[in-house]
């Protein structure tokens, strides 16, 4: 039956899902705008939200000054890399224990004790640079302490989710926390740039301290029943693995797992290199590399608000591997351009299929999952983010010192097109599940 109207929400029905069997809800009628924001409908997703975009602001702000900075003090790619694994390396030895953690524990106190953390880290760094004692080390320290944070935030902040509204609007809720990620990269790069050049560099990281008292006071408004904690029938070592042997089961999450992968070590490394490549291929500034990460989140905020309305009119596997494959083409398109304006549009062409790709996998692997099973599948989604990406930071950092930024990114983009295209050709051939 058609909406009346044209105010009503459109019809939806339960159709079989593509790989897994279960139903899931698709869109009968007209995409009305407002499906785009449902999940705002729940307050404690609109305390969350409002909190995560000031903060996130403020996280990007601190990114984008901490890459600026590295690069002054070294001028050395390899630094970059080695900044960027020490704020994710963590994640491979902890985040697995986080995800446990995240399905035993209170989701929102394990979330506002790592936002208190992060929020330490960046006022010391504040410090640091306001006293002119800060060294190469001394980011690399702090940065390894965000990393272990950010392996106990990451499950418990995603598997969050689905308290914070529905399961009915869990897609939806995933799409918009992304959304307002990339939207923070529009808005924290351009504020960071401007920062550095006016009234120094330590301001950025001072801000983002001061910006994650918003989500810790919408964390600490939020309406929520009370905890009670799940039977412990197992170890803590043996209920952490348990998210191992489940996950390996759904073959449409561990077929997701190894594309993440892929892409985390020869993809999302190119971020690593923006710094050297606005001043070696660009011949710019801190200006010209904050425009840059600006173009990419918008493009990235885009491809997010994309799947939020539209998520579920498209197949998701075109989704996936369009998402991927795009993204791949303007990366490398992106290596050999040395126009300033193009480098822009490239940028924001990459980050939309990147989040084309990025939010429908995040959602898939979620909705594919139990509930109790939630936090720890999304320790080992963590996992393999944490851990690919100082890989992927020391393979592009290492790539760029021997064969230069071009082609450092070129080669990346080309190895995640073809995993791609393997990954459809062989999902072809399957038969639903």
């Amino acid at each position: 039956m058609p909406p009346k109207n044209g105010n009503a929400f459109a019809e939806v029905a339960s159709v079989p899902e593509e790989v897994t069997g279960q139903p899931r809800r698709v869109v009968l009628g007209h995409v009305l705008w407002r499906r785009t924001f449902s999940a705002l409908r729940h307050r404690n997703f609109r305390l969350f939200f409002t909190g995560q975009l000031i903060s996130l602001i403020g996280t990007w702000m601190q990114q984008t000054a901490r890459g600026w900075l590295v690069y002054q003090l070294t001028g050395s790619t390899i630094w970059l890399g080695l900044v960027a694994a020490a704020s994710t390396a963590p994640m491979i030895f902890f985040s697995v224990w986080g995800g446990s953690v995240a399905d035993r524990h209170s989701k929102r106190n394990v979330v506002l004790t790592t936002q208190h953390a992060l929020m330490t880290s960046s006022l010391v760094m504040a410090v640091l640079v306001w006293t002119h004692v800060v060294r190469a080390w001394h980011i690399l320290a702090l940065a390894t302490c965000n990393g272990i944070a950010m392996a106990f935030d990451l499950p418990a902040r995603q598997s969050f989710m689905i308290e914070m509204t529905s399961r009915q609007d869990l897609m939806n809720a995933i799409s918009l926390n992304s959304s307002i990620v990339n939207g923070a990269r529009i808005v924290g790069p351009s504020v960071a740039g401007y920062l550095i050049a006016q009234v120094g560099i330590g301001w950025c990281f001072f801000l983002d301290g001061l910006s994650y008292i918003a989500v810790i006071a919408g964390l600490c408004l939020m309406r929520l029943p009370k905890f009670i904690p799940p039977p412990r029938t197992n170890s803590a070592l043996a209920h952490a693995l348990e998210g191992f042997s489940y996950a390996w089961r759904i073959r449409r999450v561990k077929t997701l797992l190894i594309l993440f992968s892929i892409a985390g070590i020869f993809g999302w490394s190119y971020s690593v290199l923006l710094p050297a490549f606005a001043a070696e291929s660009l011949h710019g500034g801190e200006k010209v590399y904050s425009a840059l990460l600006s173009a990419n989140g918008i493009g990235a905020l885009l491809g997010a608000l994309t799947v939020a309305t539209a998520g579920g009119l498209v197949q998701p596997r075109r989704l996936v591997f369009g998402g991927l494959g795009f993204f791949s083409a303007m990366l490398f398109a992106l290596a050999f351009v040395r126009n300033y304006f193009f480098a822009l549009v490239f940028l924001a062409a990459a980050g939309w299929g990147m989040l084309l790709f990025f939010s429908t996998t995040n959602t898939l692997i979620q909705t594919s999952v139990s509930d109790k099973m939630r936090g720890r599948v999304m320790g080992i989604w963590a996992l393999i983010f944490g851990g690919m990406t100082p890989i992927g930071g020391l393979e592009a950092g290492t790539l760029s010192h021997y064969l230069g930024v071009r082609w450092a990114v070129a080669i990346g983009a080309m190895i995640c097109a073809l995993a791609a295209l393997v990954v459809w050709l062989v999902a072809r051939q399957r038969k639903p599940e």
